[in-house]
């Protein structure tokens, strides 16, 4: 079920209890951030939409839903003029109730919900990996043999709907709406995937992703360790037109950790910087996975020899 929403006494909605959603509280946020840039306190915000600072202080802590007009007022107050940042925060004021296409699954907690929810907002989304393809890239094979490697993570029940949250959430890097970059170490690719023909189907499902534009990958040689003892792994994303990180994730057994912090964000993208520079480039990397596909023990095609 989705969150009930209740009526704000000075116009939208609020979660029921009044408990942010992460949309409304993500548009509260970048509400404070303009104020403040602007050097303006509640009180000019609330005389701009004939309102009261309470409710200023709900809209920037997201305890209420903005309405699209208030944030255009306020952004006309702050002097945001950038197109594309006036879009995103107007397009989460319309979406900040909207129930996600996942809360359809079953399976799917409140934690890894938030989680996609964050996901399908990301315009940019960065992606780090020890000894495992990266889950947005998964082969719905590869998916099931990691699940059975371990098959406490996703009670058996659950598996086939977790399988297919996977797959629709990958639609975003194959229809092109989400700049997509993995980082891989080296054993990532080499590591036998269960079988040769998992492995086989995994790699050049790899090398297909890898051709879009939308697509960077970038393998990390097993020589660089030092590179790779940066962090464990990790998902940035970013929300806007830039690409610095706005939020990290990081995956526990049955769980999804989402940070945000300013101070955990820098280290971040300390190590992503790290990673990229120690990597292979895009086509030495491409070239990487082709040759491991071609060494795997089968008759070569025409196709994978190019």
């Amino acid at each position: 079920m989705g969150r009930l929403m209740t009526p704000s006494r000075e116009g939208g909605t609020m979660p029921a209890g009044g408990k942010p959603t992460v949309r409304s509280r993500r548009l509260g946020e970048a509400l404070r951030k303009h104020r403040l840039t602007a050097g303006l306190d509640q009180s000019h915000a609330a005389e701009a939409l004939v309102s009261s600072v309470a409710k200023v202080s709900r809209m920037e802590s997201g305890k209420v839903t903005s309405r699209p007009l208030d944030v255009r007022m306020l952004l006309d107050l702050y002097q945001v003029h950038d197109p594309d940042e006036r879009d995103r925060l107007e397009s989460l004021a319309r979406e900040s109730n909207r129930r996600g296409w996942w809360l359809d699954y079953k399976g799917v907690g409140e934690n890894y919900a938030t989680y996609i929810e964050l996901e399908s907002d990301a315009t940019h989304i960065v992606t780090w990996q020890l000894g495992l393809i990266p889950g947005l890239l998964q082969t719905p094979a590869f998916a099931t043999e990691m699940h059975n490697a371990n098959p406490t993570i996703v009670p058996a029940a659950n598996r086939d709907e977790f399988l297919k949250v996977r797959q629709a959430r990958q639609k975003r890097i194959t229809d092109g709406s989400v700049r997509f970059t993995a980082i891989m170490w080296e054993p990532a690719v080499l590591a036998p995937m269960g079988s040769q023909d998992v492995h086989r189907e995994q790699l050049r499902h790899l090398i297909e992703i890898a051709t879009l534009p939308n697509v960077t990958l970038q393998i990390l040689p097993l020589a660089s360790g030092n590179a790779a003892r940066v962090a464990g792994p990790f998902t940035g994303m970013s929300f806007g037109s830039d690409p610095t990180l706005e939020a990290v994730s990081f995956e526990a057994f049955t769980n999804v950790v989402v940070v945000e912090s300013q101070e955990e964000l820098t280290g971040y993208a300390y190590a992503l910087e790290t990673l990229r520079s120690a990597a292979w480039s895009p086509d030495t990397s491409l070239d990487f996975v082709r040759k491991v596909l071609r060494g795997l023990p089968h008759h070569v095609s025409e196709e994978e020899e190019e």
